[in-house]
């Protein structure tokens, strides 16, 4: 499809005599008014180039580039700014908004021409960088997601478990970690990084690679002197992490990974492990990870117990059965149990058809 060239003026002759230098080379739009122009844009994903009148009906070119510079799309697409006057605070606002040149009446077609030219041709190339840079990045956050899962499959296997265990744990954290982040300002994360924090989330067990079979398969309950062993997984999981390249993993997850692994068994009132942290002490995603890690353990059978019933184990995390949590925490996991619940059966249901 052949690029396009938006030329927004209310006066008809400057429309001709721009339309007339570019028409061989790009397709020309044109507009009478800004409201017009941007109707245009938020349409048409062929422009690459607008060229904006400042004093026009219904709405101004100052009006459309601060709409532009909303959006993002005055990064994109260079706005040409078509004027006869000689206003230098209106000039320097339009130039504060993004705009990329001033084209003056009367025109001078000589230099025109080369001038928008060369500028289109310099966003061109550099937003084609821009989406290698992105491509590039999603690549290898792709890469590094499946590295991390990999991994931590491998270590729900040995301990019995189909590896459904950990991509449930991902789904959880990310689910109440974003209920937190809009309930509760103060722990306000943006997506991405809550993204990363469910993929460290898949690694909070990795440290049970060092704990023997015989406790780690043991069908009945741990003597204290094997739960003493078993506690170890948290701070063996931070030496297993600490020997990974630095270039197998996002630095921001290998950071959550670490801090999620040694800290998912602290409690809100110091009595958890390996630190004894308490309150806030612990990282607001660790404590998120904690509660996920419960629940999912609690609702699912393991090699030592039955699978409790939903309403059983909301009951069991709410009373501290489990050791005591945040309550806003809790507050925002109480508000979404129910979703997680229909999912993981959804989920289940689709895997027996």
């Amino acid at each position: 499809m052949k690029n396009s060239i938006l030329i927004v003026d209310d006066q008809e002759i400057n429309r001709i005599l721009l339309a007339e230098l570019f028409k061989d080379e790009y397709n020309i739009i044109e507009a009478e008014n800004g409201q017009q122009a941007l109707d245009i844009i938020n349409e048409d994903n062929s422009i690459i180039a607008v060229m904006l009148d400042l004093i026009m009906p219904v709405m101004d070119g100052m009006s459309v580039l601060a709409e532009l510079n909303r959006t993002g799309k005055i990064y994109h697409i260079p706005v040409f700014i078509i004027t006869a006057a000689d206003n230098m605070q209106m000039l320097t606002g339009a130039y504060n908004l993004g705009a990329v040149d001033i084209i003056s009446k009367p025109f001078r077609m000589c230099f025109i021409k080369a001038r928008i030219g060369n500028i289109i041709e310099l966003y061109r190339h550099r937003n084609e960088l821009v989406d290698m840079v992105h491509e590039s990045v999603d690549k290898i956050s792709k890469i590094n997601d499946n590295l991390v899962e990999t991994l931590a499959t491998i270590i729900e296997f040995r301990d019995c478990e189909s590896g459904e265990h950990v991509k449930r744990i991902k789904s959880i954290t990310i689910k109440l970690m974003s209920t937190v982040s809009e309930m509760f300002p103060e722990y306000h994360l943006d997506k991405s990084t809550i993204g990363k924090i469910g993929t460290a989330s898949i690694l909070h067990d990795v440290g049970k690679i060092a704990i023997p079979d015989s406790i780690l398969k043991k069908p009945g309950r741990l003597t204290p002197e094997e739960f003493e062993i078993m506690k170890i997984h948290t701070v063996k999981g931070c030496d297993i992490l600490a020997q990974m390249p630095e270039d197998i993993m996002d630095h921001e997850v290998y950071r959550y990974s670490y801090d999620i692994c040694r800290h998912h068994h602290e409690r809100w009132d110091g009595r958890g492990y390996p630190d004894g942290l308490k309150g806030d002490e612990v990282s607001i995603w660790a404590q998120v990870v904690a509660v996920a890690d419960v629940f999912d353990a609690l609702t699912s059978p393991r090699v030592y117990k039955a699978a409790f019933d939903t309403d059983t184990a909301i009951q069991m995390i709410n009373e501290g059965q489990c050791g005591l949590f945040n309550p806003k925490v809790l507050k925002a996991f109480n508000l979404i149990v129910d979703d997680i619940v229909k999912k993981r059966r959804r989920t289940e249901e689709s895997e027996t058809e």
